[in-house]
C-alpha cells in the first residue's frame, strides 16, 4: 500500500499542471498516467494562445510556429479575421515538460498505471495496474481526476461528462507558408467546424461536428474537405497521419465532490463551442493543486469547495454562456449566413445575453 497526501489521475495539461501545484505546496504527490509515453499519442489540434506559454512556464522548446490570429470562412468564402496571437505546438513535447516541471517539484510519476478501481468511499485505496501485469494500491488524501473526456474518476461520483462531440484529424503537408489559423463553416458541418492549423511546413487539418443519423459521418465530410483545401493549393492531399478524439460540449456541472476534484477535460472545462480546452486544462489543474494542497495541510475537505469557487469566479460565466449558444447552435435548422454571427466567438453577436 503507497500512501500519498494527494492522487492525481491523468498526465495531461490538467493533471501535471495539478501535480505540480501541489507538489510546490509541500504535499506528497503521486502522478499516475495510464500510457507508456507521457502525450502520445496527440489527439489534439494543437493551438494554445500566447499568454498560455509563460502561464505553463516550461520554457519554449515544444512551440511549433507562431501565428497571428484566426481567419473565418463560411462557404469557402474569408467573413473575419480576428487578432489572436498564439502558438501551434507539438502538444506531446508540451505534455512530457509540463510532467517533467511536476516531477521536479517532487511528483512521484507513475506510467503505465490504469486505474482499476476504487474500493470505499472517501479515504479509500485506488487500485491500479502496473505495466508488469501486478496490482498497486495507494491511499491519498484528495484525488483529482484529470484522466480525459470519458473520465472514470468523474464516474465514481456521479459526474460523468453527459454530452462529447466526435472529432477527427489528419495532418498534412503544407504547400505555402500561413500565419493564421483557420476555421470553416458550412451546413455539411452540423453545429461544428473544420480548420487549418498550420505547423511549419506540415498543418493539423481537422473537424468537430454533431454527430445525427441523417448526417454523413466524420471521415465522409473531412475528405471532402480535403480535397477542397487541396484544390485552392494550401495541402498536399498526402496524409501523414489520422487521429480523432471527443469534445466535452455539455453544461457546466460540479468538479468537487467529497474528497475528489475534477480538472480539464474530465470536468468538462473545454469550451463547448470551440473545443479549446489546454488554456483552461492548465489552469484549472493549478488551481486545483493549490487547493488540494491545503486542504490537506489544513486536514479539512471543505476547503476544497474553494477551488470550486475560484474555477467559476474565472470562467464559469465563459462557459455558461458558450453552452446556451452550443443549445442554440444544435437545435438551429436554418441556413448559417443568417446565424454563424451568434454561434461563434468572433462575432459580437456571440456575446450578447442569450
Amino acid at each position: 500500500m503507497l500512501h500519498y497526501d494527494v492522487l492525481v489521475v491523468g498526465a495531461g495539461p490538467a493533471g501535471s499542471s495539478a501535480a505540480r501545484a501541489a507538489a510546490q505546496a509541500g504535499a506528497s504527490v503521486a502522478l499516475v498516467e495510464r500510457r507508456a509515453a507521457v502525450g502520445v499519442p496527440v489527439r489534439c489540434a494543437e493551438y494554445i494562445p500566447a499568454m498560455l506559454v509563460g502561464q505553463a512556464d516550461v520554457g519554449r522548446d515544444y512551440i511549433a510556429q507562431a501565428t497571428l490570429g484566426m481567419r473565418s470562412y463560411l462557404h469557402g468564402h474569408r467573413i473575419q479575421d480576428m487578432a489572436a496571437p498564439g502558438y501551434v505546438i507539438h502538444r506531446d513535447k508540451f505534455d512530457q515538460a509540463l510532467a517533467s516541471a511536476a516531477a521536479d517539484a517532487g511528483a512521484h510519476v507513475l506510467l503505465g498505471h490504469s486505474v482499476l478501481g476504487r474500493e470505499g468511499g472517501q479515504g479509500s485505496c485506488i487500485m491500479l495496474s502496473t505495466p508488469t501485469g501486478g496490482v498497486v494500491s495507494i491511499r491519498a488524501k484528495v484525488i483529482i481526476g484529470a484522466d480525459g473526456p470519458h473520465s472514470r474518476v468523474a464516474q465514481w461520483v456521479g459526474l460523468p461528462n453527459t454530452h462529447c462531440l466526435p472529432s477527427i484529424q489528419v495532418r498534412l503537408p503544407l504547400r505555402k507558408t500561413l500565419e493564421h489559423t483557420c476555421i470553416y463553416f458550412d451546413e455539411s458541418i452540423t453545429a461544428g467546424y473544420a480548420w487549418l492549423f498550420p505547423k511549419g511546413d506540415v498543418a493539423n487539418v481537422g473537424l468537430g461536428m454533431l454527430r445525427q443519423r441523417h448526417t454523413p459521418g466524420l471521415r465522409r465530410v473531412l475528405r471532402r474537405f480535403v480535397r477542397g483545401l487541396s484544390a485552392l493549393g494550401l495541402v498536399y492531399d498526402e496524409p501523414l497521419s489520422f487521429t480523432g478524439g471527443w469534445i466535452p460540449a455539455g453544461p457546466p456541472r460540479p468538479c468537487v465532490a467529497g474528497d475528489i476534484l475534477l480538472a480539464g477535460d474530465a470536468a468538462g472545462h473545454t469550451h463547448p463551442i470551440t473545443g479549446a480546452g489546454i488554456f483552461q486544462a492548465v489552469m484549472g489543474g493549478q488551481m486545483a493543486g493549490r487547493w488540494a494542497a491545503r486542504a490537506v495541510r489544513e486536514n479539512r475537505l471543505d476547503v476544497l469547495q474553494g477551488y470550486a469557487d475560484e474555477w467559476n469566479d474565472f470562467y464559469g460565466d465563459v462557459l455558461s454562456h458558450a453552452h446556451k449558444r452550443r443549445l442554440d447552435w444544435e437545435g438551429y435548422s436554418g441556413v448559417l449566413d443568417q446565424s454563424i454571427n451568434r454561434f461563434w466567438i468572433g462575432f459580437r453577436e456571440y456575446y450578447a445575453a442569450s
